[in-house]
Order: structure tokens, then C-alpha cells, then sequence
């Protein structure tokens, strides 16, 4: 084997270890990809759809109302909407979202979505605790109703991008 096909091989080698390398990192702080399941994000997210979340967002910023985030509980993970951030006061009456009183626009949900939606409070959300909930309001397991608060860091990402099934490709809101 010649001198140059050993510093070609070498080069490749090189290559391939940087980029498993950097996978690697991007997955373990950057990125990550998790399976929807049930049907409580529908239809903004349908089960079986494989989405990425951004796993650094909440260092450097704060989770905000509307953020589609995963919370990571010891048995489970579940994918839900931000509703409410600490010192909120969240409320649904008559089918509408109320929150600090003021009625919310939930032009993510379908219309069935918001006239199954039972009433609920007025709670205010405790300090370093968020309130979420499901798009499709009449099956989600919730704040309302088995989740509880979410402490701030059973928060390890927000939802940017439906990867799979490639026919639903492209960003999430």
C-alpha cells in the first residue's frame, strides 16, 4: 500500500470519527427525537409521528405560552402545549381559555377541541411550575387532570420539527 493511500484512508477515518463525534454531541445536548403517543396532541401531532425538540432552548430561555414542549416524568414522557407559566391564573369557561382573564385565541384546535373543553378554575400557577395541556381537550391527560404542575425541569425540550412520517414534514406551532 502506498504512502498516499495511507493518508487517504487516514483522512476517512479522520472524517468519519469527527461526524460521529459531532452527532453524538448534537444528540446528547442539541437535539433529541421522541414518538408521539395517543391522540391528546391532535391535530396538531398524531400519533406514531416522530418529532425533534431542541434540548438547549430552556438554558437560555424560558418556556413561553404555546410552546410545544416534552416533559419527562419517571415512567413516561408526554408531549404537551405551555398554557400557563408561574403566576398565571388559568381558567376555562364555557369553552373558552382564559388566562389572567383575558381570552385566549387557540387557532390550533380544531373546533370540536374547544366546545368539548369542560370549565375549569380560575388556579394560579405556582411559582417555577407550569400548566399544560393537550390539543385535543377531551382526552388529554393534563394539569387538569393527572399531570399536575410541571416543575421546570421535568421541561427537557421544545418541540421544533415533525420528522416522520416524512408526508407531515416541517415545523410545529
Amino acid at each position: 500500500m502506498s504512502e498516499q493511500s495511507k493518508n487517504e484512508w487516514l483522512e476517512w477515518i479522520k472524517a468519519i470519527a469527527i461526524a460521529i463525534a459531532l452527532a453524538f454531541i448534537l444528540r446528547t445536548f442539541f437535539f433529541a427525537t421522541s414518538i408521539v403517543e395517543g391522540a391528546s396532541m391532535d391535530p396538531t401531532l398524531e400519533n406514531g409521528e416522530r418529532v425533534m425538540f431542541n434540548k438547549i432552548i430552556y438554558y437560555i430561555d424560558e418556556p413561553e405560552h404555546g410552546d410545544i414542549v416534552i416533559i419527562e416524568r419517571p415512567v413516561k414522557s408526554y408531549v404537551k402545549r405551555i398554557i400557563g407559566q408561574p403566576g398565571d391564573t388559568i381558567e376555562i369557561r364555557n369553552h373558552t381559555l382564559f388566562i389572567n382573564g383575558e381570552e385566549q385565541n387557540q387557532d390550533y384546535l380544531d373546533n370540536g377541541a374547544t366546545e368539548s373543553t369542560r370549565d375549569f378554575g380560575p388556579v394560579e400557577v405556582p411559582e417555577g411550575k407550569y400548566f399544560v395541556m393537550g390539543d385535543n381537550r377531551s382526552i388529554s391527560k393534563d394539569s387538569r387532570n393527572g399531570l399536575g404542575f410541571i416543575e421546570e425541569n421535568e421541561i427537557i425540550g421544545r418541540t421544533e420539527l415533525v420528522i416522520y412520517p416524512f408526508t407531515e414534514w416541517g415545523l410545529t406551532k
